[in-house]
């Protein structure tokens, strides 16, 4: 029992070997806090899915335990499970964040009606006491202001949660990582570090933010028509250039977008973006404007199917329609699985005769996150006794745990973790213990949590083999066919001649429903069964594929 009392777990339930749906659990004895509740967005592999959330059952079954909820900074994969996670425990449980941070969140849980959310503001160089955990809020710099780490002290150890981070010289907003408070986390003794990972493949170190403005302002002062810039829209010291580079040649500035006009306005309403009434237009009020007036500040850096910038490269955007002559930039890098989505707009946007401007040929974005040589002068300013990778695919997760054992920590506190590893801190020992349940939630429109993995793999099959309906009759007394099956296909490649095929696969069903007749079968389940085998095994002889078949028995 007294085992029990004075051990930490720290569980990651999210963020380990993928982009995205970060959160993590401490846990001691009766207190529980989270860190961070992100989520990740769908890619090829998961149609018709919205989002996908991190499992955070083990969250739900424990709620009496939980006592506040950390948000280290504003991102979508920090902040976007907030909502439902929510509803799940209780609108109660306090929320930390700081003042941006907390104006996004703000938003996000307006629109999903939960009522009275308890938000707690935190400032950087604060402090908060919450059960057992002691936290100090540590300013660092990242793509979105007021990011911060947490120095968070425990009963057994001091633990340093990075959150997502790089160290710019020459921040926009003149806030820079506090290299002080960092060096005093290390020599107070860090018993755990758990550090970002997305750039440990990355050698050097990250660019600043401030080169993005320069390439901006380049590329405005030479544009001969309308700009359109596609960005993250919580990006808003990219915002803030694009903004401060327009004003700077004389165009107006037109956001189009739901989440990029929802996020400008907080951060305007905040004094985290700088940009007079006079300088902004409405999106229905640009026609009024001359092309070389204008710059269009949009969403759809990602290519996203719904986005403001896809919409325009298809010709359905209710304000801009693309024109020959237009200078697109895209402002940001695809997330792992967003590559094809991003070609297909810019290919799209090419075609309809605009300049596209990118990473790939123009400075026009840096990361947020540490490169190489940031990783290390972290790890070398803590000091930790064991080190756990975040926030990052496996392969970052092994550059940095290589990382760390290069800047002297031993092997054998370094641990690289899945989704649902508990790792267990006690006074004398660091280890990993049992797992726990963890995976992931599927959003699905109003639907959360209803989609499992075996309707994924349907839509999957559906997609590719495409479908077969066979509608057939029995008699209800012996089971045997009344008239012909009929037979409906959807997606299915048939080879040449459709009636042809029609016909052979009805004859094939025919043949089985004699066959089980035969047998005296009157049992839906076997009658299905034995259809479905059979069309299976001639759609596989004549078409190399294996459809989805739907065999639908009707007694008369």
């Amino acid at each position: 029992m007294t085992q029990k009392k004075t051990r930490l777990r720290v569980i990651p339930l999210g963020g380990l070997g993928e982009i995205g749906k970060n959160m993590t659990v401490l846990e001691y004895g009766n207190d529980m806090v989270v860190i961070d509740a992100g989520i990740m967005f769908p890619d090829d592999d998961h149609p018709g899915v919205d989002l996908i959330l991190p499992d955070y059952s083990y969250i739900v079954h424990r709620r009496d335990k939980l006592r506040a909820i950390m948000i280290t900074h504003g991102h979508e994969d920090h902040t976007g499970a907030l909502p439902y996670l929510l509803k799940e425990v209780g609108a109660g449980v306090p929320v930390l964040g700081t003042k941006l941070t907390l104006g996004l969140v703000t938003g996000k849980l307006e629109e999903h009606r939960i009522k009275k959310p308890k938000l707690r503001e935190i400032r950087e160089g604060g402090h908060v006491n919450i059960g057992p955990f002691g936290f100090d809020f540590i300013p660092v710099n990242h793509s979105i202001p007021d990011g911060v780490a947490l120095f968070i002290r425990t009963p057994v150890g001091n633990i340093l949660h990075t959150g997502d981070f790089k160290f710019d010289q020459t921040p926009i907003d003149g806030r820079l990582t506090d290299y002080g408070a960092l060096a005093a986390a290390g020599k107070k003794g860090v018993r755990l570090l758990m550090s970002d990972s997305t750039n440990a493949e990355t050698a050097g170190i990250t660019n600043s933010e401030a080169t993005v403005g320069a390439a901006l302002r380049e590329i405005f002062a030479t544009a001969e028509q309308r700009i359109i810039v596609a960005s993250f829209a919580s990006h808003i010291h990219r915002v803030q250039q694009v903004c401060d580079a327009a004003v700077a040649v004389g165009r107006k500035v037109v956001v189009t977008g739901r989440s990029m006009i929802n996020n400008t306005k907080i951060a305007r309403q905040l004094g985290y973006l700088t940009i007079s009434e006079d300088n902004l237009v409405d999106a229905y009020e640009m026609g009024d404007l001359p092309p070389e007036r204008v710059v269009v500040l949009s969403t759809g850096s990602q290519g996203e199917p719904l986005s403001a910038l896809a919409r325009m490269a298809n010709h359905d955007h209710r304000t801009v329609t693309i024109e020959a002559g237009d200078t697109v930039v895209i402002s940001a890098t695809p997330i792992p699985g967003n590559e094809k989505a991003v070609s297909r707009v810019i290919n799209r946007l090419s075609k309809a005769g605009a300049t596209i401007v990118h990473k790939g040929t123009a400075p026009v974005h840096v990361s947020g996150h540490a490169a190489a040589e940031e990783l290390k002068l972290m790890l070398n300013l803590i000091k930790p006794a064991a080190f756990v990778p975040i926030h990052g695919e496996s392969r970052h997760l092994k550059a940095h745990a290589d990382l760390a054992k290069l800047t002297g920590v031993p092997d054998e506190n370094v641990f690289i973790m899945d989704i649902g590893d508990c790792l267990e801190i006690t006074e004398g020992s660091v280890r990993i213990a049992e797992r726990v349940e963890s995976g992931v939630v599927y959003v699905d429109g109003l639907s959360v949590g209803d989609i499992g993995q075996v309707i994924i793999r349907d839509r999957q099959l559906l997609a590719r083999d495409g479908l077969a309906t066979i509608i057939i009759a029995i008699d209800q007394q012996d089971g045997r066919p009344i008239g012909e099956p009929e037979l409906v296909m959807r997606g299915i490649s048939l080879g040449g001649d459709d009636s042809a095929f029609m016909d052979e696969a009805r004859q094939r069903v025919a043949k089985t429903l004699a066959k089980t007749a035969r047998e005296g079968a009157t049992d839906h389940a076997v009658i299905k069964n034995a259809v479905r085998e059979s069309l299976s095994q001639f759609m596989w002889e004549r078409t190399r594929s294996r459809p989805m078949i739907v065999p639908v028995v009707m007694e008369v």
